[in-house]
Formats: C-alpha cells, structure tokens, sequence
C-alpha cells in the first residue's frame, strides 16, 4: 500500500467515527422538538407525559431579524429546562426516599470508588470515607439519574461561579457549591411541601434573619445572589457550633437542635454516618446525596458525561438599577429578549414586576448586549411602561378574590406563560389552582383561573367572531344531526374542519343554526 492510499484510509476513518460516535440520554442529541418537563426517571423506570403544546408566536413584540430556526429551537428547548421544576420533583422524592441496597453497576468497581473517594477525601475537608451505603447511593445515581445529572452539570456553568464567589468571601469549602443540586436542582423559584423557597431553600423566619425579604412583588429567597450569600453566613454558624462540615450541612437540612438530639442518641459521637440512624428520614440521605453529587460532578469526565452549556455564562450579563416600576414583559418588548429568559435571569420578582419602592433599590440584570440599549434608551422605555400601565383597568396587582372565579378552555397556541399574562396571575398560581406539575396543557384542558384583571361578568367568554359565510358552502343542521354526520356528508370535511370554520368550541349543535362547510 502507498502512503497516500494509507493516509487516505486513516482519513475515512477518523472521518466515520467522527459522526458514528452515539450518546443516549443527552441535551444536544433529543429531537428538534419541544421537550416535556414531566418525564421523569424515578427508580429506573421513565414516566412519560404528552407531547407539549407548540408555543404561538407573539404578534405583538417588536419586529427583529430573523433567528436560525433550528437554533431558535434547541433555545426554547434550553429555557424548558431552565423553567422546568420536574428535576427539583425528582431530586427531592430520591432524597427523602433514599435507600441503601446494593446496585449493579459493572462499569464501576468498588475498588475504583475507594481510590477516587480517597484523593477526595485529600483535597476537601468534608470527611468522605468509603462506605457501602455511599457506594450505593453514587451507583444509583449513575444508573437511574444520568439524564437529570447531564443536565444539572449544564445548568452549574451559570450558577457555580456565582456560588463559588460568595462561598469564597466567607471562608466557605467551596465543594459546597454541590449542596444546590440537593437542596433545589438549581431552580430559584423551588418550593418545597412545607414552604422552603429558592435554590437554597430557605423558609420565610429563616431568609427574614439573613435579611432575605418576601412581599408581594419580591421573594429575595428566590433571588441567586442574595440567596446564596444568606446560605454562605447560615452554613459558617453552623460550622462554628459543630466545627465539622458533614454536621454542618446536616444542620442546614434539619436544624441544630435536631443534629444535637442525634448526636445525644448516639451516646456523644459526632460522626454523621454514626449518628445517621438517629436523624430525620430526609436528614439521613441529605450527606450521603450530598457526597454522591460531589463524586459524580468531580468525575463527570471519567464517566462520559457531556452537559450543553448555557446560552450565556453569568460574566455575560450585567445589571441596572431600575428607575420606576417595569414589568419583564415591557423589558421584552422594547429588547426582543424572550420573555423566559428575563424570568431565568431575574427569577425574585414573583409577578415579573420590578416595583418601585422608596428607599429601596431593585436591579434588572440582561444579557450584555442588551444592557446599552436599555441605558441608552432608559427614558423612552419607561415612558412606554408607564404608558402600559395606566392602560390598564388596574395597574397594581389586586389581592385574589375567590369569588371571581374563571373556567378557561385552553386552545391551540396557549402556553401556562400566555394564559397568566392574560389574567395577570403568575405561572405558579395557575399550577397550584389546577394541579399542575409541570408545564404541559392540552388542548380541551379545563383550567381554574382567579384573576388579578378584572374580567367583565357580562361578558366571560371571548365574543364570538361573526362567520363570513359569503361564496362558502353552507349547511342548515337539522333535528338528529351531530358534527360527525355533518362532516360525512360533505367529502374532504373532518368535524375539527368544521369547528374551525365555524369558531365552534364544543360538540353541541342547534337546530336550524347555519354552517359552513367549506373553505
């Protein structure tokens, strides 16, 4: 063989395992379409929802250029992800419900956890020793989670580096970065059962301690920054009262007095896998997935993972002091920012209304390129806002009146986000009314809906559009006539043409109304 003809052979061959190399389970590989944020994979099985309803465009926002489309798309699929509480869900039900039996998990040998476990041990002052039970956990993980880990290791890049900064200003281990992905997989706005909110989880007399105020506009819980500087000044009091890390994460979780009782019943030992057995169920599995995280994240390479980064890092958006009450939906407007993306980026504004307050100062943080033009045209941006405002009935969120109860049918195009906008509620509150776990609507789907906006009770319901019937064929229903047999008279015709063509959101006909029956 010729040296050009072996060059040429190698080349085809680098060239075929370049595009042949497969990876399941992976963010950039799924299918250009929108992602469900209910499915789930909980003890190994996959829990599958309906396919998510298409988002409408919004003819209202400015005009821009026009995106890549394919690009345009894996983006919403990414503020999906973003938006989405199923991993907060499932991470909270796998730590609360965390046991020890032992995991097949060939690709990992024991003796390979014990030496990584130990150069672990080496560089943080966290007391990671082998363990069964921790063994366990990491396998698990690396069995039934590697979707949710992949993209929890993509959402780090944003959040980390702000963690790591604050932790950092308080002499916190800065491995304690990871206690996020226990605590709320990264989401701002997670809430557990008993309240606890944010990516730290604070409850309301906690967060007010550390100077993390709640009103009706703003949950600072919620805000990343703040949050995590309250975290970092909670975990260093709890140091000082335990002098060990292990106690004192168990601390954040339950609280000292609990940790004291543990370390009571386990007759003054102050090891955490001691005193394990004697703290709270939830308390019991918080170190251990706590470690486990650590292991998996520190070896993410050794094990394949490949996360997709952020549309944008954290040192890639900036802040503005806001001059007089915004919404984010007039900051979209007037910047062609998704809508989604200013909520990612300013989760803390629980009715996406920045408010104006005396004595107060609230930020607005954008993308950078975004940053300019909002400085440069700050005046004519609020005047807009303003504007927008006094067009309103009632410019100021109202309290929730039970008594104005609304029974909306969702329609193709609708999203949770439009629909709330509509009715000037937040995303939240539509899920808790309705049940909702994740963001996903049918289309028929009934939603309870207790405005902010007052809706006319004269007039409920969207008015029905008059019917142009000139040069369409039409049809007289008569007594025993359904939708289905009228669409079998007429060939080419289904019953949802029909709906369509007709503005007709039910099944019922009445006799003698006219129809039409073709495009």
């Amino acid at each position: 063989m010729t040296l050009k003809s072996f060059l040429l052979a190698v080349l085809c061959v680098s060239f075929y395992n370049g595009y042949s190399q497969t990876k399941t389970d992976s963010i950039p590989k799924k299918p250009a379409q929108v992602v469900s944020t209910k499915d789930s994979v909980i003890d190994g099985k996959l829990f599958k929802t309906e396919k998510n309803i298409q988002a409408e465009v919004d003819t209202t926002a400015i005009k821009h250029l026009k995106d890549l489309p394919e690009a345009a798309e894996l983006d919403k699929k990414w503020l999906d992800e973003l938006y989405s509480n199923s991993l907060f869900d499932t991470i909270y039900k796998s730590v609360t419900e965390l046991d020890y039996e032992p995991v097949d998990y060939p690709e990992l040998s024991t003796d390979t956890i014990k030496a990584r476990l130990e150069r672990l041990n080496a560089r943080t002052p966290f007391n990671i020793e082998y363990n069964s039970s921790l063994e366990s956990v990491i396998k698990s993980y690396l069995k039934h989670r590697r979707g949710s880990l992949e993209r929890l290791m993509g959402l780090s890049h944003f959040y980390f580096p702000m963690f790591e900064q604050e932790f950092d200003q308080h002499d916190i281990p800065l491995e304690m970065k990871y206690l996020a992905i226990v605590e709320s997989a990264l989401k701002p706005r997670a809430r557990s059962r008993v309240g606890a909110t944010g990516i730290w989880q604070f409850m309301y007399g906690t967060g007010k301690e550390h100077d993390l105020q709640v009103s009706s506009y703003v949950d600072d819980r919620s805000d990343p920054i703040k949050s995590t500087k309250a975290a970092a000044e909670y975990l260093g009091r709890m140091y000082r009262i335990f002098k060990d890390w292990d106690l004192a994460l168990a601390a954040y979780n339950s609280g000292p007095g609990n940790v004291n009782k543990a370390i009571r019943r386990s007759g003054g030992s102050k090891n955490y896998w001691n005193i394990r057995t004697n703290l709270p169920r939830e308390t019991a599995g918080y170190v251990p997935a706590f470690q486990a995280t650590m292991y998996i994240f520190e070896y993410a390479k050794e094990h394949g993972f490949k996360p997709e980064r952020p549309p944008f890092q954290l040192v890639q958006t900036d802040t503005v002091h806001v001059k007089q009450m915004i919404s984010l939906g007039h900051v979209s407007k007037v910047t062609g920012i998704e809508i989604e993306a200013l909520q990612f980026l300013n989760p803390a504004y629980k009715l996406d209304v920045i408010p104006k307050v005396e004595g107060k100062t609230y930020t607005l943080r954008l993308p950078r390129e975004a940053v300019g033009k909002f400085v440069t045209n700050e005046d004519q941006i609020y005047a807009f806002a303003n504007a927008e405002f006094n067009n309103r009935e009632k410019p100021l969120p109202q309290v929730v009146n039970n008594d104005t109860k609304v029974r909306y049918r969702v329609r193709n195009g609708d999203y949770l986000g439009k629909i709330a906008r509509k009715y000037g509620v937040r995303v939240s509150q539509l899920k808790q009314w309705n049940g909702l776990r994740g963001n996903n609507l049918k289309i028929g789907q009934r939603l309870t809906i207790y405005p902010r906006e007052r809706v006319a009770s004269s007039q409920p319901k969207t008015p029905k559009k008059v019917i142009n019937t000139a040069g369409k064929q039409t049809y007289k229903v008569r007594s025993g006539d359904s939708l289905w047999t009228i669409a079998q008279k007429f060939s080419g015709v289904s019953v949802q043409n029909i709906k369509d063509w007709n503005d007709i959101s039910g099944n019922k006909l009445k006799i003698g109304m006219t129809l039409v029956v073709s495009q």
